[in-house]
């Protein structure tokens, strides 16, 4: 289906732009195929931009008499000369002389959504808009410090797909109804002085929006049919900066290290999202494509620390005490409005510490929360759940990967997620879905930085919405995936790359603490010391040197200048502090038309090659592992026996329902939070208030009860098949393992003869003597063995 150009919802594809220079204009050309449209630029006057769109769109023939009349209306002055082609405008900046061109010069495929391609900048230039410009030191100065936010790094941007919008906008309300979400286009002080970014109608083609964050894609082969996950990561604007110098909340509640995760995880059958409902067609409506949205931000209390070059871990100060939390209200009420009530809090900031540092922070949130929430309607109120998270992973007494999974799925019964179809589930197999679902609310997790403790959170929280994603899409009986598959090391891999990256746009160094550090797993214990030594000492070192001139670079960027504070004359309603439109539930306003992807995605107009297509090079399943030994399992079944399975990766009851410990809980110090209890093997017990005995006593415990010889082949097989490192996913030591098997059984009494045979420990057993013979032979290597066992 074609939109007219003149329809809000049509975005032009324009792809390939052309940039062209007289002595008084610049002009640049954008096509798509044979459409054709022009930009013009003045040169004349270095204090002001005077940009002018063409609103002609012309042919090839037309394109070419215009730049001929160009050139002839020119020749006196020099004519009309090619400066380069390039691949979009970033925007236009001024220090303190004239006008800057900043334009992006090299790109590359990172994703790919309903056919519209998603980019990666991988180089800009910056041209001089004015013919003559003296540079100044303060000029340079300036320029300098702009420049140190490298572009090349992290920005990502899609010609015919609105990335700043989430999936469910993009394809629920209509293009009339929907802007920009500003608050993650990081050039939108560049492009703001040319065009206008807020009106949806009439929107210029020529703003290309670019995010900061994180995107990557993968695909997964399930036998004959193709899963694409996909992670996208958006970096808010607003309050941004470095880890020291941006905590907490601002007055306007815009909050530190905010970011926006969205999991799409689809299934397409045909290249565009599909046809809009009621066409009589198998692709109609956007049922093969599922989204996830997960948040992370700063504590939204007014509080800092003040960096210094000796202090690693510097104080926590609360700044300003509001009895009515204003800046909190502001950001609450602005997550309402952004993704609908209710919102489920997840605090993972430590609650007992021998000098308190995070903890202040604890009772500050928990009483903030509990006096935005008494004005809330019921079911609208804001679910809060205080963890420590750290002391859980400290003292191993709790799975804390099954805790957050717990959260994860109380949180989506209550909020769901975004699917653009019917479920395609067997009706057989539990609930059928017959419209489309979307998601109303959101899952806000935090810890004191956002970044490690949040990251291996958002994993957890990602891999069982993942399950419920491939659920509804037909692929799965029950929607709850094992750690060790395919499926979720692939998931794993790409939320590490997601946490390191945002940690180094924050920090300026890598994650400190991995996933693998809250699994209770031997790669946690043994293999990265070293890597998180250095971690913490690069972080130190860009925290206390870099950090200044990163934030002011920063700042220059998006265009933030320091002021003063302003005493605001409009007091806020202290009790009404939310926007009742934004409690409304959110609808659809009708699934929006599709774009034209033809000629964006195929590219008819130019010789491609099939081994260049990023459909094909993608990372996928099959190059992400080595070759498995069952070339046809599933890649969301566990590599592990169900028996030997790690308590992680035990599967859960496909109808069990959240614990209901998640509720707010005592900010008081020393209040000890709700934790989950594991027995011996991996089953759930009982929710309880951790107590914990006298080591001596559970040392005579453990002695005079021992574990039962199972439990121990269990933990034996975990700690010998979990990779050590990142990079092998092979399972090792099999034959130590039957061997520890078939001797715990033969210490046990049971028939050695049956256990322990020629065949499966490659003893010669002569053939020559009879039956007598290879008897007395197997019971002497029986004999042999169990004797090399007893001294092993």
């Amino acid at each position: 289906m074609t939109l007219p150009e003149d329809d809000p919802a049509y975005l032009s594809s324009l792809s390939k732009f052309t940039l062209f220079e007289t002595k008084s204009r610049f002009y640049i050309t954008a096509s798509t195929a044979d459409t054709h449209r022009v930009l013009k630029i003045d040169r004349t006057d270095p204090t002001q931009l005077s940009v002018v769109e063409d609103a002609t769109a012309y042919d090839d023939s037309e394109l070419d008499l215009l730049l001929r009349m160009v050139q002839d209306g020119n020749k006196s002055q020099g004519g009309l000369e090619k400066v380069l082609e390039f691949h979009g405008i970033v925007g236009f900046v001024r220090f303190t002389a004239g006008w800057y061109l900043i334009l992006i010069t090299k790109r590359s495929v990172v994703g790919l959504l309903g056919g519209h391609y998603i980019y990666h900048c991988d180089e800009t230039t910056l041209i001089t808009i004015a013919n003559k410009s003296e540079r100044t030191s303060q000029e340079t100065r300036m320029l300098n410090t702009f420049q140190q936010v490298d572009l090349s790094k992290n920005f990502y941007f899609s010609y015919s797909y609105d990335i700043t919008n989430t999936l469910q906008t993009n394809l629920t309300v209509s293009a009339a109804n929907r802007n920009w979400n500003t608050r993650f286009m990081w050039n939108h002080h560049l492009l703001s002085p040319a065009f206008d970014l807020e009106e949806p109608k009439g929107r210029s083609r020529w703003i290309l929006p670019l995010i900061h964050g994180f995107v990557d894609q993968a695909k997964i082969g399930v036998f004959t049919r193709t899963v694409y996950l996909t992670l996208i990561a958006r970096r808010s604007r607003h309050y941004a900066g470095a880890r020291f110098l941006t905590r907490g909340a601002n007055e306007q509640g815009h909050v530190a290290n905010e970011v926006e995760t969205e999991q799409i995880v689809s299934e397409p059958l045909a290249t565009p999202f599909g046809l809009p409902p009621g066409t009589q067609s198998q692709f109609s409506g956007y049922g093969g494509y599922t989204s996830f949205v997960q948040y992370r931000g700063s504590i939204p209390v007014m509080w800092h620390q003040e960096s210094n070059q000796m202090t690693p871990r510097p104080p926590i100060e609360i700044t300003i005490k509001d009895p009515f939390y204003t800046p909190a209200a502001k950001h609450f009420d602005d997550l309402l409005g952004r993704y609908g009530a209710p919102i489920f809090i997840l605090n993972l900031i430590k609650s007992r510490e021998t000098v308190p540092r995070e903890s202040k922070l604890l009772a500050e949130y928990g009483q903030c929360v509990a006096y935005l929430n008494q004005f809330l309607p019921e079911g609208k109120k804001m679910r809060y759940i205080a963890w420590d998270m750290a002391q859980a992973a400290k003292s191993g007494h709790q799975d804390v990967m099954g805790v957050l999974e717990d959260v994860c799925e109380e949180s989506l019964q209550a909020t769901n997620f975004f699917h653009g179809g019917p479920a395609r589930n067997d009706p057989n197999n539990g609930p059928h879905r017959t419209s489309p679902l979307l998601q109303q609310g959101i899952l806000r997790v935090n810890c004191v930085d956002c970044l490690d403790r949040t990251n291996a959170a958002q994993f957890a929280i990602a891999k069982r919405a993942f399950g419920h994603q491939l659920y509804a899409l037909g692929l799965l009986s029950s929607p709850y995936l094992p750690f060790s598959c395919d499926a979720v090391d692939v998931l794993t891999e790409m939320y590490h790359d997601h946490g390191d990256t945002l940690a180094w746009q924050y920090t300026g160094s890598a994650l400190v603490n991995r996933v693998d550090t809250y699994r209770r797993t031997k790669a946690a214990q043994w293999s990265s010391h070293s890597r998180d030594l250095l971690e913490n000492i690069r972080r130190f070192y860009n925290n206390s040197m870099l950090d200044a001139d990163k934030q002011a670079a920063i700042n220059l960027f998006l265009g933030v200048e320091p002021s003063l504070p302003v005493y605001e004359q409009h007091r806020p309603n202290y009790r009404q502090w939310f926007t009742p439109e934004h409690l409304e539930p959110k609808g659809i306003d009708a699934l929006a038309p599709v774009n034209e992807v033809y000629r964006e995605y195929y590219k008819p107009h130019i010789l491609s090659q099939f081994q260049r297509l990023y459909a094909f090079t993608m990372n996928s399943t099959s190059r992400f592992h080595a070759k498995p030994k069952n070339e046809h399992a599933s890649p969301f079944e566990s590599r592990l026996p169900p028996d030997l399975a790690s308590p992680s990766s035990a599967s859960s009851n496909a109808r069990r329902i959240a614990r209901r410990w998640a509720a707010p809980v005592s900010t008081e110090a020393g209040d000890a939070s709700p934790s989950r209890d594991v027995d011996g093997d991996g089953r759930q017990t009982r929710d309880r208030v951790e107590k914990e005995g006298h080591p001596i006593e559970a040392i005579v415990e453990g002695l005079y009860e021992p574990r039962d010889m199972s439990q121990r082949v269990q933990e034996y097989e975990w700690y010998t098949h979990y990779h050590a490192d990142d990079l092998s996913h092979t399972l090792g030591e099999e034959k130590d393992l039957q061997l520890y098997i078939r001797a715990g059984r033969l210490a046990e009494g049971q028939d050695a003869d049956q256990l322990i045979s020629h065949e499966t420990l490659g003893w010669t057993i002569p053939d020559a003597g009879g039956e007598a013979n290879k008897a007395e032979a197997i019971r002497a290597n029986n004999l042999a063995f169990y004797d090399s066992w007893l001294r092993a």
